[in-house]
């Protein structure tokens, strides 16, 4: 995947359907500029899940609506592309709709269904309903 001058964000549902999340967002960070989590999920469910998976991020949008975080990311990081991976609940499950028709992304945004990002970037999905038993807890972590 070539991304170039680009910053882009990863929905928390995403990330949590990647086998190795973290693994995910250091390859990601080899061609964007920027990389970050947007959620509306409470900000200690976010910083909690990075923390376990050892992410660092540039940016993450803590419990707030999907659209304006999008619109304060692009406010504050000037690239040429902005691109989510949104999450598998954003996909189509009829093939009528797609992410790119998702209402609560504003203009300027493209939207890649985490399948499709998995596939072209070589991230392997899989079940993050459980941690595995190598992948020790880190809520211990600081």
């Amino acid at each position: 995947m070539d991304g170039g001058d680009m910053t882009l964000a990863f929905d928390l549902s995403a990330l949590k359907a990647l086998a190795a999340p973290g693994e995910a967002v250091t390859d990601a960070r080899q061609w964007t500029s920027y990389v970050g989590v947007v959620s509306d999920a409470p900000t200690y469910e976010i910083t909690n899940f990075t923390r376990q998976h050892r992410i660092r991020q540039d940016f993450f949008s803590g419990p707030q609506d999907r659209a304006e975080s999008l619109t304060q990311i692009r406010d504050q990081f000037d690239t040429e592309r902005y691109v989510l991976v949104a999450g598998p609940d954003a996909e189509p499950v009829d093939g009528s709709a797609s992410a790119e028709d998702d209402s609560a992304v504003p203009a300027g945004w493209e939207v890649l269904a985490v399948a499709d990002a998995a596939e072209a970037a070589g991230w392997a999905l899989g079940d993050r309903s459980t941690t595995p038993a190598s992948e020790p807890d880190r809520e211990d972590w600081p």
